[in-house]
């Protein structure tokens, strides 16, 4: 598939209201999206890097650079998801750079193909579950009234951002308020240290799916130490960077559940290598967020309809982020998203929001 050119596209989208995490406050999101030009097909995707480097190592600033300075450069005259894969291996880290790019590539292939991302991946079903991700509050009836809101929207899960200080006091609330059959999760964002083991145990009695990245973002080892120590299951996030961070992790014994992030561990194709991984060896997966715009929102949810996603995942409706969304909205029905069915990721940018919403355009010609 040759390649003219592609079109590196800033825009702001303003959050409909802050999102409170263990390392800090969103109000908006800088989005960098990549448009893929063949003579035949546009490709598009979302690169999911933040605007500073407090989740991952990676920035928005820094993807751009990477991407116009090496990987674009790199790519081979004629590309194909595959081969933009190999081409990109050499560089070191920059995994949410990568996955934008062979994710807006392959959405293109695709497109020219006529097949849907979702079957291309395997994926077997027609929609999914959605769960929702709630950051941390100021008051514990703040969060119990946003629980609720979210509960009669029709979402299947609930997670809970968590920090020293809002952790054991807030999922008690909402476990004793809403009753034991909501499932309920946490979210550390690798607040904790290994000491706190015996603080985190305290989650054991609330009956969780699982505790999300208690410890360290770089860490497989002190997780495994944690497992022996509490009875809530350990899903690992940030430690999880491939396929054989995951094999580590489950050889560890560091983790029973893997939450699937495309863009952190660098693309669609990482992300089938870690589902198959997991559910070759029993564990449960599901699909992480980072408050996608519909162009990542699409991707994700056709990565979550294959057979190893047991678990909800943050694949939340488009109102949960944003007034208005670069695409046609992702709607609630019955608690689950449809899958895209179209050609590629299935939807596109709506021209008159994306040109409202764009803060800078740069070409690079191929």
């Amino acid at each position: 598939m040759k390649i003219t050119g592609i079109e590196l596209r800033r825009v702001a989208m303003p959050l409909v209201a802050p999102f409170r995490t263990s390392f800090g406050a969103q109000t908006e999101r800088d989005v960098l999206l990549l448009r893929v030009v063949t003579p035949d097909a546009e490709g598009w995707a979302e690169c999911v890097a933040m605007s500073d480097p407090l989740y991952s190592p990676e920035y928005v600033d820094a993807a751009a650079d990477v991407l116009r300075r090496f990987l674009i450069p790199a790519l081979p005259p004629r590309a194909d998801a595959h081969t933009t894969n190999q081409a990109l291996r050499p560089f070191k880290g920059h995994r949410m750079a990568k996955a934008a790019l062979e994710t807006a590539v392959l959405d293109a292939q695709l497109r020219t193909g006529g097949q849907s991302l979702a079957t291309y991946l395997g994926a077997t079903a027609d929609r999914v579950p959605a769960g929702v991700s709630i950051g941390i509050m100021a008051t514990i009836p703040e969060l119990l009234d946003t629980v609720s809101g979210y509960l009669h929207e029709g979402y299947r899960r609930i997670k809970l951002k968590i920090a020293p200080g809002w952790d054991i006091t807030p999922t008690r609330a909402v476990r004793e308020h809403f009753g034991p059959d909501l499932p309920l999760q946490v979210d550390a964002n690798a607040a904790y240290n290994l000491t706190d083991a015996s603080h985190l145990a305290k989650l054991d009695p609330f009956d969780l799916l699982l505790i999300e990245q208690p410890l360290a973002h770089d860490d497989l080892v002190q997780h495994a130490q944690l497992a022996k120590k509490i009875t809530t299951p350990i899903c690992l996030d940030e430690s999880i960077e491939s396929a054989q961070h995951a094999a580590a992790a489950i050889s560890l014994g560091a983790c029973s559940i893997i939450n699937i992030k495309p863009g952190r561990v660098g693309g669609y194709l990482e992300a089938r290598r870690i589902h198959d991984l997991a559910r070759a060896h029993g564990l449960a997966v599901w699909c992480g967020g980072m408050l996608e715009t519909g162009i990542g929102r699409a991707a994700n949810v056709a990565l979550a309809a294959l057979p190893g996603f047991t678990l909800p995942g943050d694949t939340s409706a488009s109102r949960r982020y944003y007034t208005t969304d670069l695409t046609p909205p992702f709607e609630l029905q019955d608690g689950h998203l449809a899958v895209p069915a179209e050609p590629g990721i299935g939807v596109d940018p709506i021209p008159a929001v994306l040109d409202e919403l764009t803060t800078s355009t740069e070409w690079i010609a191929l």
